[in-house]
């Protein structure tokens, strides 16, 4: 069965849909980046065998931070770089969401929006946890950014990966209880009165864009009565089950923190003008089920997805901070978690890519026994082989 990839999505119904829609330059890179991504287009290199001669060329990847293909060694790249700040504590794993009521505003204020969601979240935990009533000490905290549901639908959320525990104003290690140390409800109280907090002030600054058709007037009139809607609305702040040790927590950022709005393995087929691809029912059970679209609904909901440029979807708080580092060494030092630098974060990709997966990108896979070594080099200009 021929494998499909968000790539030929794009080969198929991609003109098509750049022929009705006008695109941001940073949507139509992204598109750009993705159909050519590991191809001749982004040029290569060859490989031969020096024992049996066997030739290989390889092609350049996109490297785009959208594109399924190129995320499985950034994810292990940065997941060995964070080793050195855990903690021999439980971690916590808290959700925050916005509501489906704001979509319409976000479609048009994604950097503004995306970013209070990460400012309000993380004040919410830093402030909260510095009450006495709670914890009284300063955390840290990992955030990414996921802005999709299952389905491609927009679903801005924000996983937050908390250790259990911080640092006193004297400087010593408080751990929390067993379950997380702040109420839900707390939370997400405080979370949604800051956000809209921040919302009013950028509205009132006139920092949002909305819809072309709209007045002054009509944007205003709308605006109010949004803000009354999502001031009555309780707003979901979910916390899951806890890390129980520290290797778990490294397990899930290396499956979260550079993740795509839609893997490859879920596409599962083009037909007829339509594709299929997987989707888990969370509210039946979890169970996976089959999704039909059209391809050029396809692509507009995978699009909702391209983050605007140079916005960081993963950020650290607190003792978790690189200006902070000296804190961490003492809450570890407190823990007796001393950690040395972690010499993997320092391999190159290949030795890397040797020591995760097992596999030596050098050894030849015909003789199984040579050394395979760059005899030449072509690039995406001219496309020839160079020496």
């Amino acid at each position: 069965m021929m494998t499909i990839e968000l790539q030929d999505v794009l080969h198929e119904f991609g003109a098509e849909y750049l022929s009705r829609h006008r695109l941001p330059v940073h949507h139509f890179k992204a598109i750009n980046a993705i159909e050519r991504c590991r191809t001749s287009e982004l040029g290569g290199h060859v490989e031969e065998c020096e024992e049996c001669g066997h030739v290989k060329i390889s092609y350049n990847s996109c490297r785009n931070r959208h594109c399924p293909k190129c995320q499985k060694l950034s994810s292990a790249q940065w997941t060995e770089r964070r080793k050195d700040q855990l903690l021999p504590v439980q971690y916590f794993h808290t959700v925050f969401t916005l509501p489906d009521l704001l979509n319409p505003i976000i479609r048009f204020n994604q950097k503004e929006l995306y970013g209070l969601l990460f400012k309000a979240a993380s004040e919410t935990l830093l402030e909260l946890a510095r009450d006495k009533k709670y914890l009284g000490a300063e955390i840290g905290f990992t955030a990414v950014l996921h802005t999709w549901g299952q389905t491609l639908v927009e679903h801005p959320h924000l996983h937050c990966i908390v250790p259990g525990g911080g640092l006193s104003a004297a400087g010593n290690w408080i751990s929390a209880k067993q379950d997380f140390f702040i109420p839900v409800k707390v939370l997400s109280r405080k979370f949604k009165g800051k956000f809209l907090a921040f919302l009013r002030q950028s509205f009132e600054r006139k920092e949002l864009k909305f819809n072309e058709e709209q007045n002054p007037p009509q944007a205003n009139q709308g605006f109010n009565s949004l803000i009354n809607q999502l001031y009555s609305m309780e707003w979901v702040v979910f916390c899951k089950e806890s890390f129980k040790n520290s290797g778990l927590v490294i397990e899930y950022l290396g499956r979260y923190t550079h993740r795509v709005a839609i893997s490859n393995r879920r596409i599962k087929s083009i037909h007829e003008g339509k594709v299929a691809f997987e989707w888990k029912d969370r509210k039946d059970g979890n169970k996976l089920k089959l999704m039909h679209l059209d391809g050029i609904e396809f692509l507009r909901r995978f699009l909702l997805h391209i983050l605007p440029v140079r916005f960081m979807k993963i950020r650290h708080y607190g003792l978790l901070c690189n200006r902070n580092r000296p804190k961490i060494m003492r809450c570890q030092a407190q823990l007796n978690s001393l950690r040395t630098i972690n010499s993997l974060a320092r391999l190159s990709a290949r030795e890397l890519v040797l020591k995760l997966f097992g596999i030596d990108m050098q050894k030849c896979p015909c003789c199984d026994s040579g050394k395979m070594k760059t005899s030449r080099r072509f690039d995406y200009n001219s496309r020839h082989l160079l020496q």
